[in-house]
């Protein structure tokens, strides 16, 4: 309520007319300004903040009893104003202007108004979607140092929570405010806000361990068959078109490349190695026994080393062999010398074909173990492949859960 006594404005314009100065009977004496900082709404890297400035004029005071009232609202023009500015201001305040302020009996004057920041919040989004940021908001004077205007910075974090109106994808962590070093004419506020992850992790991250599993069980179809390359090559596509339709919801700005572009970029990969491995056992399923046999080093590291490794171990096979063994008879006496040199000849005639015939069979049991190795290639090749994708899908499982938690412990 406004004071009923007539002189009570007219008491007060000599201090009106000193308006364009520091409102002290000496210069040398400062004034104190404490700023409370209240934030109600974060959108993006704006925020909305209430400022509460507080001070006191040294040429005002008078008698609440006598006056009828202990404070008053005046205009803002009529009275000197501490020049507190953001330093992190990217725009102009286009937050509404509050054209009053009160004044207390005491010489105290409290001025509030909104502020809209838009902040040169530096992101840190390595752990994008899960990450916490702090933005800092820089105040100080420019016209007056900090021997004549200290400032005393009040953040309350729990009146922030209670007042806020809306935070979009943001959720409100803490304030805190201190002093700068050697500086006690600016003061700095730290606000940690911790992103909301329900919707990345819905849109995106789900989606690609869907497309990724899917991917892993199509190692169960035959890998002799070409469906199984149709299915991996139509699962490409359609990861590539998502990723290019949620492009709009990955951060454009950082320092750092997100842990989520890394996921994404070895999901595409894994894929893309699926699909080349299946090309690779459909060709040697199909045309193995057109192949030079295995060379010694990929039978070495293939099919001793990798083959342990997956619990396939090269298998033994059974070379077979024919031997053909002349024995000449020495004959029983009742045969002459000519019908023994007949005997021999068709003996040597028949030791020729058998040769032909051993030399043959060893050339096609050759070349049907040498496919074979190349088949137990590619399927030792096919099960390393399968057993990297469930480890990868294992390891990106527990990281994004670890992670999730972390960020919100903090």
């Amino acid at each position: 309520s406004q004071p009923d006594h007539p002189s009570f404005l007219a008491a007060l314009s000599p201090a009106f007319d000193l308006s364009a100065i520091r409102p002290v009977e000496n210069q040398k004496t400062c004034t104190n300004i404490s700023v409370h900082f209240t934030l109600y709404g974060i959108l993006g890297v704006i925020f909305f903040v209430f400022l509460f400035q507080w001070w006191k004029n040294e040429f005002i005071s008078w008698d609440p009893v006598q006056c009828g009232t202990d404070k008053i609202s005046l205009p803002k023009e009529k009275f000197w104003i501490p020049d507190i500015v953001i330093n992190e201001f990217m725009e102009e305040n286009k937050a509404p202007s509050v054209p009053y302020l009160y004044l207390y009996n005491d010489g105290k004057i409290k001025d509030t108004f909104p502020v809209r920041v838009v902040s040169s919040c530096n992101l840190n989004i390595y752990t994008f979607p899960f990450d916490i940021q702090n933005c800092s908001l820089t105040f100080n004077s420019y016209v007056y140092y900090g021997e004549s205007l200290p400032l005393n910075p009040k953040t309350i974090t729990e009146l922030s929570k209670n007042v806020m109106t809306t935070m979009g994808e943001w959720e409100l962590v803490d304030i805190t405010a201190q002093k700068l070093v050697n500086n006690d004419d600016m003061f700095s506020v730290q606000v940690r806000v911790r992103r909301r992850a329900t919707m990345y992790v819905v849109n995106l991250l789900l989606p690609s361990c869907f497309l990724i599993t899917l991917d892993l069980f199509s190692f169960l179809l035959p890998a002799e068959s070409t469906d199984r390359s149709s299915f991996k090559m139509t699962l490409i596509l359609g990861y590539t078109v998502f990723l290019l339709i949620m492009n709009d919801l990955l951060p454009v700005t950082g320092n750092t490349i997100p842990l989520i572009n890394v996921f994404f970029s070895l999901c595409l990969a894994l894929m893309v190695a699926s699909l080349l491995e299946t090309i690779l056992i459909t060709n040697l399923l199909s045309n193995s026994a057109d192949f030079s046999p295995v060379p010694r080093w990929i039978r070495i590291l293939v099919l001793n080393c990798l083959g342990c490794l997956v619990c396939m171990p090269q298998k033994t096979e059974k070379t077979m062999s024919v031997v053909a063994e002349m024995k000449a008879d020495e004959g029983t006496g009742t045969e002459g010398p000519a019908e023994e040199d007949e005997a021999l000849m068709e003996l040597k005639s028949l030791s020729r074909v058998l040769q032909a015939i051993r030399c043959e069979v060893e050339q096609q049991q050759n070349g049907k173990q040498s496919s074979e190795e190349w088949i137990q290639v590619g399927f030792i090749i096919d099960r390393l492949l399968f057993g990297l994708y469930i480890a990868f899908i294992s390891v990106s499982f527990f990281t994004i859960i670890i992670v999730w938690i972390k960020s919100y412990n903090q």
